[in-house]
């Protein structure tokens, strides 16, 4: 849910550094096993029921962003990665031109993924329903699922997989700066991410160490 939060700060980001800046966008599988993550974290606590109204409440905090009322009630995916695969697949398409409001393609996508889920309570560890989001943003479908076929997506998903294992990155979003010596996990305020790029963007010497 921090990732749908959040998504305005890397927006304001974009937009306040323009060129200055260029963002990497990876997939970290924090929901692989989502009922056996629940049963784990939440079971002794409500399971999914009570889940859904703590990420309620805690939403609820953010004017910004809409929320379903029956979120994790129903229609629970089993798994975040068909989503992420999807997206992977995108990355492999011929590059894209920015849309009107300045996200790429794969912004977009993994924004309206996001909506889906969070605003309309659908069920996106299911094929059909990703698709319906890609003919709804006019993406090449059938390219998308030779993508899938082929297993291209699955091989660049796995190398996502193993680098967050790698740098020891466990949840969504992290924001992974300065060759992996700067890393803001969760809920970060803008402020913060703000002040983490402005220093790096003067360019420290060799002798002279980042401040944030």
């Amino acid at each position: 849910m921090w990732a749908y939060v959040s998504q305005v700060r890397i927006d304001e980001l974009k937009h306040s550094f323009s060129d200055q800046i260029e963002m990497n966008y990876h997939f970290v599988q924090v929901f692989g096993h989502v009922h056996q993550k629940l049963e784990t974290q939440w079971g002794q606590r409500g399971g999914a029921a009570a889940y859904g109204q703590h990420v309620k409440e805690v939403i609820g905090k953010f004017e910004h962003v809409p929320v379903h009322p029956d979120i994790w009630q129903r229609d629970i995916p089993r798994s975040s990665l068909p989503a992420h695969l999807f997206l992977s697949a995108l990355k492999l398409l011929d590059p894209q031109p920015p849309r009107t409001d300045g996200r790429s393609t794969l912004e977009c996508a993994a924004w309206a993924v996001r909506e889906a889920f969070f605003r309309d309570r659908v069920d996106v560890s299911q094929r059909d329903e990703l698709f319906t989001i890609a003919e709804g943003l006019d993406l090449p479908v059938e390219r998308i699922r030779t993508i899938l076929d082929s297993g291209a997506a699955h091989a660049l998903l796995s190398e996502d997989i193993a680098a967050a294992r790698d740098q020891s990155i466990r949840f969504s979003p992290t924001l992974l700066f300065n060759e992996g010596r700067q890393l803001l996990t969760g809920n970060v305020g803008y402020r913060v991410i703000e002040a983490n790029v402005r220093e790096l963007l003067r360019a420290p010497t060799e002798h002279q160490s980042s401040w944030c």
